[in-house]
């Protein structure tokens, strides 16, 4: 893949419309949030997408019949944007969920992060969290078109290492491209990443989406975990490189649960997907992960009305405990020059 030149993307970005529409489906920037914002939508299902680029990419809203399905509890997008905080839809990358310390391995080499930067946050054991991405504001909307074969879509690119912070804390050049698809009520959100270094890139990234069901409490939620292997976890929420089998009853209740867990061994279907759900009062919200999403976390704390569902494309701290040949044949990698790309996507019933 070739990289275009600035001035050549800022060309191709001012003839970008404002709006794309078709009978059913239309895809176009909002006016009057106070941020940039795109909406998608499908007026057969009665589903809006709302997608802010300039913090994250993250897909913030997903209303269905009215009801929102993301968890976002700001008054809106430009609040959020100012202080911004986890909600919505969250893109987790170079590393998803956390690090060991400040330093990790990769192709047999060591490397190490530098707090002063600033490009990373950090847990409340000090552990680097969540990678770089988080709210990243140098999203460049590329595409943003509707039609009845394809639904309503938008696409984001960002080239991470034109930020020196980000490229001094992960040195491997590459671009991502963000594709929210919505069509027969359903969202599909791809990842595609370019290799443009000399060197493999790990891929290490994952979604930390926080789902609701709104109007019916917490604890009248039951989920569904599609996996059969539950990750033993340290006192810092780090892998200890053992696992057990996944003990939770089919569906699990919600009530008196706590869930902060590392799955792997997930269950596909027979067209390859992993479904996860959560339900409660006849409403029901899937989330099938594409086969290269090979771990999920579920993140369901008492007391809060959300459930994050998080397809991830290796396990907490994955890029150190493969260095110590623990989980090593979950890394994934993409040659020099090649392109990885994976998908998950957000199903709903009963709204």
């Amino acid at each position: 893949m070739t990289l275009m030149r600035p001035t050549l993307l800022a060309a191709l970005l001012g003839t970008l419309p404002l709006m794309s529409q078709t009978t059913n489906y239309s895809a176009e920037r909002v006016a009057g949030q106070g941020i940039e914002v795109l909406s998608l939508r499908d007026a057969r299902a009665r589903t809006e997408v709302r997608i802010a680029p300039k913090t994250g990419n993250n897909a913030y809203s997903m209303k269905v019949n009215g009801q929102e399905i993301l968890y976002f509890p700001h008054s809106s997008a430009a609040e959020w944007a100012a202080r911004p905080g986890m909600a919505g839809n969250p893109f987790l990358a170079p590393w998803a969920n956390r690090i060991d310390g400040e330093s990790y391995w990769v192709n047999g080499k060591q490397y190490h992060l530098n707090p002063g930067l600033g490009a990373y946050r950090k847990d409340g054991n000090g552990l680097p969290i969540h990678g770089l991405l988080l709210y990243a504001h140098d999203w460049e909307v590329v595409s943003l078109k509707a039609s009845e074969a394809d639904g309503a879509v938008a696409t984001s690119r960002l080239v991470p290492h034109r930020d020196p912070a980000r490229a001094a804390q992960f040195p491997f050049a590459h671009t991502i491209e963000m594709t929210y698809r919505l069509r027969d009520g359903v969202l599909d959100v791809q990842t595609a990443i370019v290799n443009e270094s000399s060197a493999p890139l790990p891929v290490m990234i994952g979604y930390h989406t926080y789902y609701q069901i709104p109007g019916v409490p917490r604890d009248q939620w039951k989920v569904h975990v599609a996996a059969r292997q539950h990750v033993t976890l340290g006192p810092k929420l780090t892998p200890t490189g053992e696992t057990t089998s996944v003990s939770l009853a089919d569906p699990a209740p919600l009530a008196g649960t706590q869930l902060d867990d590392v799955f792997t061994g997930l269950e596909q279907d027979a067209s390859g997907w992993t479904p996860f759900w959560v339900e409660g009062g006849g409403k029901r919200i899937t989330v099938e992960y594409g086969p290269r999403y090979t771990v999920s976390v579920i993140y369901a704390p008492p007391g809060r009305e959300f459930i994050c569902f998080e397809p991830m494309t290796g396990v907490t701290n994955q890029f150190n405990l493969a260095h110590e040949g623990k989980f090593a044949g979950l890394l994934q990698s993409v040659a020099p020059g090649a392109r990885w790309v994976e998908s998950f996507r957000v199903k709903t019933s009963g709204f």
